[in-house]
């Protein structure tokens, strides 16, 4: 990626139109903000009042003489509960805005989350496999659980806190301007060396945090293998090993973590020393004009006051350069995820498909992962309707790869694959796929109950329907026999069933579904004889009538086939009936 296509400006102008629906969320959050800035000028106020009107003799300030009545001017002691009153209440406006402010934030942050969430979440689930063999699923879950806040943190927590901190600046700037313009140079002169730094630190500090994220997401897809694949673990004691790759990335971790709270450490600490500096230089200059009787001690209260509160905003100015730098990058980085365009893409006058008869053409097809590697080379062959094909060879041979190309899962790098006499690129994607069912060497079953999972291939279907489709494929019975039947947790992955159990609930489905094209990947390749039994029974009702394409190495899998199809280094060496193996 370029830093030229994800400038600043970019990935502000995207976040921007990202959060467009909530304008009128974010632009009340704003006046909030500044509503908020108002309360903050008058909070000096009350100290001038008890100072310079009731300790001295000056008179009341003239907005706060439009709200008093003229039998209070007169009397110290009433000047004082108009001084303790006015404290109250400005100290009340405060709370209850601030609380306002918080649940408004709250709900849109969260709504602006889980809007960016699920707009990346649809975006990665229309990307092709291609995609996902090559980057990892920890690499996109880190993207959407730990990046896509940062559409959050950008808006509610940066842009409005900025733009409110400014306000705040402005406003502060203008008052003590207008109480004594030396010091409000004084307070301000700071801001150019504060600019520079900050423009500085900026620079520096937005590839470590790209770094950072880097070394975090790895720590994640340790986890994230080890938790998928403990069985494996287990099996050839790799425990302590896997803790040790754990660790080491972990670390590398803390290691990056460290190097950027250090530079961020020294940043704060520049900052605050700079801002330490003018205060200790306008308490000097303060003071000696108070001695000189230039300005009155309230005055100097109500300035050092607003000074305190001035370069907040200037510190809370400063603060954002790190804060925007490390939301940048985790912005950056979930707007690429969103820029991936899939390899895979619906044409724009695709057309319709209801049901498929399931004719079947490969014409001089080739395909490769990589544009330097094919993996298949000029396969070209034709099956008729409801045909049961066999496909062999051996392992790395294509075989998977060639019947993933019929719905869509990859397309061609060159040549054509027909359905029913038309490029299956010009169907509407969901329409092709489903026409196609399809059952795994490898079952995939959701950690929800059995139901679910038979559902899985037809929302609509009503439970008569599904007890039927488990009947069809032989799981009715062993599913009966279970404490909670049909209502029974499969546990992740279906780990709480046997291999054949969980590939005849893969059965049902596929049953279920009622598809007229069949993809049999190797479905009894890792069950014993017995249960072999029971899946091929099953699987010769559900290929009744149906295109079929059946992976397997077992000969005796394929006896029943009409047509067997051998490839060979991604060739076809043979195609031949059955009968003749």
């Amino acid at each position: 990626m370029t830093e030229k296509k994800y400038s600043d400006i970019k990935i502000l102008r995207r976040i921007f139109s990202i959060a467009r629906p909530y304008w009128l969320h974010l632009g009340a959050i704003f006046s909030l903000e500044f509503l908020g800035v108002l309360i903050l000028l008058l909070l000096p106020f009350p100290v001038k009042i008890a100072v310079d009107s009731v300790i001295g003799s000056e008179p009341l300030p003239k907005f706060v003489q439009m709200i008093t009545p003229e039998s209070l001017t007169g009397v110290k002691t009433s000047l004082l509960w108009v001084a303790v009153s006015l404290q109250v209440v400005l100290a009340l406006l405060m709370n209850v805005h601030n609380m306002s402010n918080q649940l408004l934030k709250t709900y849109t942050g969260e709504k602006l989350n889980l809007s960016f969430r699920k707009c990346l979440f649809s975006h990665i689930q229309r990307l092709s496999f291609s995609f996902h063999d090559s980057r990892g699923t920890a690499d996109s879950i880190y993207r959407i659980q730990y990046d896509a806040p940062s559409i959050q943190y950008m808006t509610i927590n940066g842009i409005i806190p900025l733009m409110s901190a400014i306000l705040k600046l402005v406003g502060m700037i203008f008052v003590i301007a207008y109480i004594n313009i030396q010091l409000a140079l004084l307070a301000i002169s700071i801001t150019p060396v504060l600019y520079i730094f900050v423009d500085q630190f900026s620079r520096r500090m937005r590839p470590k945090y790209s770094e950072m994220k880097i070394v975090e997401c790895n720590v994640l897809g340790i986890i994230h293998e080890v938790l998928t694949s403990f069985r494996v673990v287990k099996a050839f004691g790799r425990e302590e090993k896997e803790h040790e790759r754990f660790m080491y990335q972990s670390n590398e971790a803390v290691r990056k973590k460290l190097h950027v709270a250090f530079a961020e450490g020294i940043f704060n600490v520049v900052i605050n020393v700079l801002i330490t500096i003018g205060t200790a230089v306008i308490i000097f200059i303060g003071v000696n004009q108070v001695m000189a009787q230039t300005i009155m001690l309230g005055e100097l209260l109500m300035v050092l006051t607003y000074l305190t509160q001035l370069y907040g905003p200037l510190q809370s100015i400063s603060y954002q350069a790190s804060y925007f730098q490390n939301n940048f990058a985790s912005a950056q980085r979930a707007l690429e995820l969103l820029d991936e365009t899939p390899d895979v893409v619906e044409r724009s006058h695709a057309r319709p498909l209801h049901k498929a008869l399931g004719r079947i053409q490969y014409r001089d097809v080739c395909f490769a992962y990589r544009t330097d590697n094919l993996i298949l080379k000029n396969i070209s062959f034709a099956i008729e309707p409801g045909s049961l094909v066999g496909i062999r060879g051996k392992t790395g041979a294509g075989k998977t790869t060639l019947v993933s190309l019929l719905p869509r899962f990859y397309d061609v790098k060159s040549g054509e694959v027909f359905l029913d006499g038309v490029d299956v690129r010009d169907y509407k994607l969901q329409d092709l796929r489903n026409q196609f069912a399809i059952v795994l060497q490898e079952p995939v079953l959701f950690s929800t109950n059995i139901y679910e999972n038979i559902a899985y291939a037809r929302d609509s279907a009503i439970k008569e329907e599904i007890i039927n489709a488990a009947k069809a494929a032989n799981a009715h019975d062993f599913i009966r026999g279970l404490p909670d039947g049909y209502d029974t947790l499969v546990g992740e992955h279906g780990m709480k069933l046997s291999g054949g159990e969980r590939q005849r609930i893969s059965l049902a489905r596929a049953f279920l579904k009622d598809a007229p094209i069949l993809l049999l990947d190797e479905p009894t390749s890792s069950v014993d004889t017995k249960t072999e039994t029971l899946i091929m029974d099953a699987m010769e009702r559900l290929m009744k009538g149906r295109t079929t394409f059946m992976i397997a190495h077992r000969l005796s899998t394929l006896e029943k086939c009409d047509t067997v199809i051998e490839v060979e280094n991604g060739r076809i060496f043979s195609i031949k009936p059955a009968l003749s193996n």
